[in-house]
Parts: C-alpha cells; sequence; structure tokens
C-alpha cells in the first residue's frame, strides 16, 4: 500500500523556463478547449502522465491524455462525438487535427479511479471511481507518468524553481506526489510504489519499463530494474499483441539494438521470442569467412546495423538468421553449415509473426525478407534473374530488402555496407523497375487473345498458359509479340 500521505506535493512554479515560455505556449488550442468545458460544467480536470512528462522535459507530445472526476456517463454528455468501448473509465473525445497521436483523431479522458487485485497479471479485478487525482496518480507505472498538470491559474509561488525543468508553469499547479520531477531531471525510472507489487498488478509494465528507457535514454533504477528480472516469467500472462506493440516500439526507437540488449539481460526475451536465443553459442566459424559470432549475436548485430528506420523491417533484419539454429550441421571437411537456412527462416518468420499476431500485410513482409535474404549478387546473372528477384520480394520491398542487407554484412563483421557487386546489383535493379518491372500484363497477348485463337472458354489452363509464356518472354523480351506468342500457344497445347 503506498502511503500518499507522506508523499504528495503539490507544486506551484516548479520550474523556470530555459527559453522562458509558459507551459501553454506547448498546448494545442483544441485541448484547452476541452480542458476550459470540463472546467466550465464545474468539473476538475488535469493533464496526466505522458503530455505533462514530455512537457516538462521538452520533447513532442504526440497524445493528450487527461484525468478528471467527471464520470464517464458526465463525459459522454458534455461531448456526443466519443468513443466509449471498456470498462476502466476511458473516454475518446473525437478531435479532428491529431494526426500523429497513437489513437488518431481522439484524445483520452479518464474518470479518477482506484483498483484493487490482479489476479492474472495483465488487469484489475475491480475498477471504483477515484475520489481525487491523487487516487488516480498513485496506481500508474512510473514516476515520470505520475504527474498532473492543473491548466486553471492559481497563485503563483517561486519557492519551488530549482528543478531546472524544460517548461516554465508558473501559475498553473502540478500534481507531483512521487517526485517524478526529480527523476525527470536525473533521467530514471522509478516504479511508483513497491516494483515488486506494481509488475504484479500489469506485467506489460515491465517492457514498459524497457520501452521509456531507450526511448528517453534514461537508466532504470536498481530496484526497479532487479525486479523486471525476478518478475520476467509473468509476461506469459500478457496478451501476444500487446507484447508486439510495445517490442515494435523498441524497434522504432533510436537505438533498437540497446532494447533487445536490455531485453535479454532482463530475461524477457525469452518470453516474447525465444527462437531467437537458440542461436546463443551456435559458432558460424569457417576459414575464410568474415562471421566470428554466433548465431544470435550476428542477428543483433544486424539490427543494430539495419539502414531502415521502418520497426517491420528491423523485425525482420532481427531474425533474418534464426533458422539457423534449426537447420546447423557440418560438411564434408567437419566446418560448421546452415544448408537451407533462409527456408527454416521464413517458416519460422511465419510461426513467430502468428504468435505475436502481425497483421497479414506485416507477416507477409516479413516472411518475404528473412525467406529471399540469401539472394545472389553476382555480376554474371541475367537481367531475368534480376526480374525475378524483384518479382518475388515485391517492388515495395525492393529498397527494405537493401536495408536488411546492409545490416547483414556490417553485422556479420564487414567493414563496408556495400560490396562493388551489392552497388552494381542496385543499379541494375534501378534499372528493370523504370518505369516498372516487367510483369504478365506486359505480354503481347492476353487472356481474350488467347481464347479466341484456341475456341477455349475461361479457366485456369489459360492462365497456366499465359504464366509459361510469359516466363519464356522473360529470359527473352525479343519474343514479346504477337505474331511470335500466338504461334507459341498452338505449340504449347
Amino acid at each position: 500500500m503506498i502511503d500518499k500521505s507522506s508523499t504528495k506535493k503539490i507544486v506551484s512554479n516548479p520550474s523556470q523556463a530555459k527559453s522562458g515560455k509558459s507551459v501553454l505556449d506547448k498546448i494545442p488550442q483544441h485541448i484547452l478547449d476541452i480542458d476550459k468545458k470540463f472546467r466550465g460544467a464545474g468539473f476538475e480536470i488535469y493533464l496526466v502522465g505522458g503530455p505533462v512528462r514530455d512537457l516538462l522535459s521538452g520533447n513532442k507530445v504526440k497524445d493528450w491524455d487527461f484525468t478528471t472526476n467527471a464520470t464517464p456517463q458526465e463525459i459522454q454528455k458534455l461531448f456526443p462525438e466519443n468513443v466509449y468501448e471498456n470498462n476502466f473509465g476511458t473516454v475518446g473525445i473525437k478531435v479532428d487535427g491529431l494526426i500523429e497521436a497513437e489513437h488518431a483523431g481522439v484524445v483520452e479522458v479518464t474518470t479518477y479511479r482506484t483498483e484493487k487485485g490482479y489476479s492474472d497479471n495483465r488487469r484489475p479485478d475491480s475498477v471504483t471511481w477515484g475520489k481525487t487525482v491523487e487516487d488516480d496518480l498513485s496506481r500508474r507505472d512510473f514516476t515520470i507518468n505520475a504527474m498532473a498538470l492543473n491548466l486553471a491559474e492559481s497563485k503563483k509561488d517561486k519557492k519551488n524553481s530549482e528543478k531546472n525543468l524544460a517548461f516554465d508553469t508558473s501559475g498553473f499547479t502540478l500534481v507531483d506526489p512521487f517526485d517524478g520531477q526529480t527523476d525527470l531531471k536525473n533521467k530514471i525510472i522509478r516504479s511508483v510504489g513497491d516494483p515488486a507489487v506494481r509488475f504484479k498488478e500489469d506485467a506489460l509494465r515491465l517492457m514498459r519499463a524497457i520501452r521509456f528507457a531507450i526511448q528517453l535514454q534514461f537508466d532504470i533504477e536498481e530496484a526497479t530494474l532487479r525486479e523486471i528480472t525476478n518478475d520476467a516469467k509473468l509476461l506469459e500472462n500478457i496478451a501476444n499483441e500487446r507484447i508486439r506493440d510495445e517490442l515494435m516500439k523498441i524497434l522504432g526507437s533510436d537505438f533498437p539494438y540497446e532494447g533487445v540488449s536490455l531485453l535479454k539481460n532482463t530475461g524477457l526475451l525469452e518470453h516474447i521470442i525465444p527462437e531467437l536465443l537458440e542461436g546463443v553459442g551456435i559458432s558460424q566459424e569457417r576459414p575464410g569467412r568474415h562471421h566470428k559470432d554466433d548465431v544470435f549475436t550476428h542477428n543483433v548485430l544486424s539490427l543494430k546495423f539495419c539502414t531502415s528506420k521502418d520497426p517491420i523491417v528491423r523485425f525482420a533484419t532481427l531474425i533474418h538468421d534464426a533458422g539457423k539454429s534449426r537447420v546447423v550441421g557440418k560438411d564434408q571437411d567437419g566446418l560448421v553449415i546452415f544448408h537451407n537456412h533462409e527456408m527454416a527462416g521464413a517458416k519460422l518468420a511465419y510461426e513467430i509473426c502468428q504468435r505475436l499476431r502481425f497483421s497479414k500485410k506485416d507477416r507477409e513482409k516479413i516472411v518475404k525478407l528473412v525467406r529471399w535474404h540469401m539472394f545472389t549478387v553476382d555480376e554474371h546473372i541475367t537481367d531475368a534473374a534480376v526480374r525475378r528477384f524483384i518479382r518475388r520480394i515485391g517492388v515495395e520491398n525492393v529498397q527494405d530488402m537493401m536495408d536488411l542487407r546492409v545490416g547483414d554484412r556490417l553485422g556479420g563483421g564487414t567493414q563496408t555496407a556495400e560490396s562493388w557487386r551489392l552497388k552494381l546489383f542496385k543499379k541494375r535493379l534501378d534499372e528493370q523497375m523504370a518505369p516498372a518491372p516487367f510483369s504478365i500484363n506486359d505480354l503481347a497477348i492476353d487472356g481474350n487473345d488467347l481464347m479466341k485463337e484456341l475456341n477455349m472458354k475461361p479457366g485456369p489452363k489459360i492462365g497456366a498458359m499465359l504464366q509459361k509464356l510469359f516466363e519464356e518472354v522473360d529470359e527473352d523480351m525479343g519474343k514479346n509479340n504477337k505474331e511470335y506468342l500466338l504461334k507459341r500457344i498452338h505449340e504449347l497445347t
């Protein structure tokens, strides 16, 4: 139980901005309008959590969240255009212009609440509406997220100006019962109250601690970090899509390699992508080859050097060689070999994506990148082979595959991001994709021509014949003329 009476701090004017700007200069008018409407109706309302943290630290705010003493029903009466599809008192108020928000077009307003019982380590057994904003803050995860900002003017008080944070909140009340300001200034992730209790309430907080540390480049306080390791197994109680979302935020940060390393060191990775850890200790060393690290280390280093910022591409890079652990063997000389590891890896990628509930579109992209990452860049391959490569992975994935290859090379110990062969291959890709790669639709004849010439009805045989003609023409573009193709179809029947 948290003793709020001994930790409560209500501070006016907690910091003097280096820029001299008020915190209000960073708040959009539609957010101020929502605040004003609640107050005009006689309710308390505070900005809470992430937006307060980001305003005080000078970071851009994407999601604007409020907490209030108004009940969900009262909120809905104030704002008829709303979304309320949960049992936790959170009403989404529809607002135009919030394109970058995680919940695009919605400002979330949550009734003060207290929670009891967390038998499944992911949600409270019961929720009751709280009486004060301090009640609400006491249930939150980390001190830097347990601050609330009252935008109503209050008496100015300059006794607490030493925090030295980014923005001046003069004239406004900051409610900070757990001294999140100090942890924000010192760049510390610290649990609200006892971490042994806090993480058992919602085990996703284990990943959220890592994610905030990586995104903000903060350190995790010792007791909090120790409890993450102790409670890592609790992550198994969390829905896979929630795990995936946190993982994607880590991979989408500026430091995805450090994030995955921290997930491993705390024992969390074992409960997220255990297949990746199968590569620990599996040597890749062969005479004359650049690989010096084990399979796991190579995968995470490839992530580190991947040139894409897309978390989906980074995820594919992270698991691109995971299949090696499933096919590791020895050749006739007793040297390690990973025969068809890309095929085993594609199967593994599919299974991982299914488990983590990736969308069909993202799953197909990841599987393609893993399946075909061993493409050859030999300078002697034909234009037809280059076009086949483009068709296999899709035009939209060509640059993503190049980004993965760069990560693969640098993560394998080479000193240059691109070999001269890879540069040549990329040039040939550009040539074959301009204006667009040759496809079956570019044949000089189509299905109607076939049916008319052969007096046939529509059916799978027509499609099979077109595919056969396409493969021949793709090898010799000079054959793509109507006279030759109509003659050729009689030879195929």
